[in-house]
């Protein structure tokens, strides 16, 4: 056998993959390495401060910033639900966010379906509308808004301004018409043949819908539920004006942390990460079906 076949040279060679024609240049992927680190660096930052100023006291907080805490303590976690009402905050946006949530999806996969199924006359039309209103701000809508919930209770005497059900209202004219949208995308991707399949076997169009489609389209209802949960959740500019004491949300209460006299800068942090676990939590745990919801509609 050869000699040069043992040599260091060769057998170096033999143990490192040989470059495929489309593979990125090392130079591409030393800079891609580098932008990637100091993206995470720029995301983590933020969230590494939130953490530790929420386990300083609040001298330490209100003075100068210091990257290792010197003392770290767990009561801001425990005063921030006697400073303000944060159980009650908690309480109602998980009402107001819930139904929002609940609402959005049964309606969104019901006007998806039909627009996805059938061929009626302003179907195009119809879809062109509900696409149309994401073009515009959010706060033009919000004194037209208030106006007519104000009307509707000195009409009927039902009180929806500074209600849970007028902010439930609100939110579901943001996040209904993206859902409607996007269902009737993944609704397409679905092969009408199902549907065809479960008529044949007894089914009407509601079974269809409910025992072929949308199991079938999961996903796409997952991710449907994630945006409208997320939009209600950390809404700040209409939960402002259209809510009271008692009936005000996380994002809105987070403000009594801030007094006249002082601002509560630990307990602000720790009520922020604690306002954020429920979203969080959702978000990895539906992660999964959330990227698949977000990206069939695209692909078809």
């Amino acid at each position: 056998m050869p000699a040069s076949t043992h040599s260091p040279g060769v057998r170096a060679r033999r143990g490192r993959r040989a470059r495929g024609p489309l593979d990125p240049p090392a130079s591409f992927r030393a800079l891609r390495a580098v932008f990637l680190t100091l993206l995470a660096a720029f995301t983590l930052l933020p969230v590494f401060v939130m953490v530790t100023s929420s386990l300083k006291p609040l001298q330490d907080v209100a003075g100068r910033f210091r990257w290792i805490p010197s003392g770290l303590t767990l009561r801001p976690y425990t005063d921030i639900w006697h400073t303000v009402p944060l159980a009650k905050y908690l309480v109602n946006s998980l009402i107001v966010a819930g139904a929002a949530t609940v609402a959005s999806v049964v309606i969104a996969v019901f006007a998806a379906y039909a627009v996805s199924r059938h061929r009626f006359r302003g179907r195009r039309l119809f879809t062109l509308t509900v696409l149309s209103t994401q073009m515009f701000p959010g706060i033009l809508f919000l004194l037209p808004l208030f106006l007519i919930f104000v009307n509707i209770g000195n009409a009927t005497g039902i009180a929806l301004y500074g209600s849970r059900g007028a902010l439930i209202l609100t939110y579901l004219t943001f996040s209904l018409p993206f859902s409607i949208w996007m269902l009737i995308g993944y609704f397409d991707s679905v092969p009408r043949d199902l549907d065809e399949a479960a008529m044949v076997d007894g089914c009407g169009p509601l079974g269809a819908l409910f025992r072929v489609v949308v199991p079938a389209a999961v996903p796409g209802i997952v991710a449907v539920a994630v945006y409208a949960f997320m939009t209600a959740w950390g809404e700040v500019l209409f939960a402002s004006v259209m809510t009271n004491d008692a009936t005000r949300t996380l994002a809105v209460g987070l403000q009594g942390y801030s007094t006249q006299n002082d601002v509560y800068w630990n307990q602000i942090m720790a009520a922020s990460l604690v306002v954020s676990i429920p979203v969080v939590a959702g978000f990895l745990l539906l992660q999964k079906y959330l990227v698949a919801g977000l990206t069939a509609g695209a692909v078809k």
